[in-house]
């Protein structure tokens, strides 16, 4: 009504009896709305008609003429905005009526979808977008799903919204990107060094934080943003370069609490023995609360394989999947000496030099009775295991009827497809989740170059 005395078609409705001009437009709208019913066809050639004969009787002026056009394309304007607002009206208070949940658990629902299904509830209505700006609502800022690589703005908007409600922040894609898809105003490493700067991302509240083949993320500046998140208790990071160290040695001293770490590299690294990987051996013996450590990709050395498995007083999961550098050697001493061990899960998928010998000692020391706490071992491999002859072996004899029969309390999974099959084994496992899986069975060039490198180094 404001909008529609603006344009002199009605003043306020407070007063319609002291100005003529209102009574008339509120008389026009009123023969508007009960206009019986007509053919579409019928009623545009009337308006038609008459607007062709308002420009015909209304000047000579062609400037005239152009200004009726223009005034009555912003009356039709204001009515079909008016009737769109009233009908956003009617819906949201259908949709209140008739949607089951109050506005507090709505609020709720909406903290556990993912950031883009989020932004596609708040179109639906009113009454969801009103739910969908409550801060709580971004507790966990999901932006992996998006369908195209997300702008920082983006970021900054959303971790504006959610405030001192953010726990979990996910950013980044699991796909790995093309060289040729750079963007500088993309989500890349620099902008995660600017983040722990940034006033509205209030770090020590965050709980979760997954860093997904983020671009240029291998300059110490990137983790800068680790040493604001003290209370994290999960971290994934997928497609991690070099220094790596660099990371372990800022989780030390910064992030304690973590519970659970998963980190996938995306390139062929150097060996790492037990100098270059003194900061790892700190973290994980120095962590109160670890008890779940995926280190995919890593070129470990036996000897930081066994100090990882031993050296944790809570670690109760250990992933090492894909390592080209572990042969099993460490299996030997870890078997003897965890006896009190807390390590139920032992996986060591597709590690390319893992030696048969080395897996047979380790079944015929769980039939003996040793490493009492383990539970699940996975020794599965694509590449089949090493025999001793130098060559690959993809039916082992292992006594897996006699396990069975002293250790029915353990589960070994030894899954080797024959050299000609197409069909990989599926990676299954209680702990992993969907998007775990993903990251272990991630290929790329790197990891092409790396089982050469490590084919070369059998032969």
């Amino acid at each position: 009504k404001k909008t529609l005395s603006t344009f002199g078609f009605m003043d306020s409705p407070t007063s319609p009896a002291q100005n003529p001009s209102s009574v008339h437009a509120h008389s026009i709208i009123s023969s508007l709305l009960t206009f019986p019913d007509s053919s579409p066809l019928s009623i545009v050639s009337s308006f038609h008609r008459e607007l062709e004969q308002a420009l015909a009787s209304a000047s000579d002026d062609a400037s005239v003429q152009e200004s009726l056009v223009d005034r009555t394309l912003q009356l039709v304007s204001i009515l079909l905005e008016s009737t769109k607002r009233s009908f956003r009206k009617r819906a949201t208070a259908h949709n209140s009526s008739s949607w089951f949940l109050p506005p507090e658990l709505t609020v709720k629902v909406f903290s556990m979808v993912d950031t883009k299904s989020l932004m596609r509830a708040a179109a639906c209505c009113t009454m969801f977008n009103k739910c969908a700006m409550d801060r709580f609502a971004y507790a966990h800022v999901d932006l992996t799903t998006a369908t195209s690589q997300v702008d920082i703005k983006v970021v900054c908007n959303l971790i504006h919204r959610a405030g001192k409600e953010l726990r979990s922040l996910k950013l980044g894609s699991l796909a790995r990107p093309y060289p040729s898809d750079f963007n500088p105003s993309l989500v890349n490493g620099p902008f995660l060094s600017t983040l722990s700067r940034n006033p509205d991302f209030i770090g020590n509240r965050l709980k979760s934080l997954g860093l997904y083949n983020i671009r240029s993320m291998n300059h110490n500046s990137s983790f800068e943003v680790l040493s604001v998140c003290s209370n994290l208790t999960d971290l994934r990071i997928v497609g991690l370069n070099n220094p790596f160290m660099h990371l372990f040695k800022i989780l030390t001293e910064k992030c304690r609490l973590i519970e659970h770490l998963c980190i996938e590299t995306s390139q062929l690294l150097s060996t790492i023995d037990t100098v270059k990987g003194s900061h790892l051996i700190k973290f994980v013996t120095n962590s109160p609360n670890l008890t779940s450590l995926r280190l995919i990709r890593f070129r470990l050395t036996d000897e930081v394989a066994r100090i990882l498995a031993q050296s944790s007083r809570t670690l109760e999961y250990l992933n090492l999947s894909r390592s080209s550098t572990i042969n099993g050697r460490f299996l030997r001493d870890v078997r003897n000496s965890c006896k009190e061990s807390p390590l139920k899960s032992l996986i060591v998928r597709n590690c390319l030099k893992l030696q048969e010998k080395e897996v047979l000692e380790l079944c015929n020391s769980l039939i003996k009775g040793n490493f009492k706490s383990i539970r699940h071992i996975d020794v599965s491999n694509n590449r089949g295991l090493v025999s001793d002859d130098g060559k690959r072996s993809y039916k082992p004899k292992f006594p897996l009827e006699k396990l069975k029969e002293e250790r029915s309390d353990v589960t070994l999974v030894a899954d080797f497809p024959s050299p000609w099959s197409v069909k990989h084994y599926p990676v299954c496992h209680e702990e992993d989740d969907e998007e775990l899986r993903k990251i272990e069975m991630m290929e790329d060039d790197a990891s092409s170059s790396d089982e050469e490198s490590s084919e070369d180094d059998l032969g």
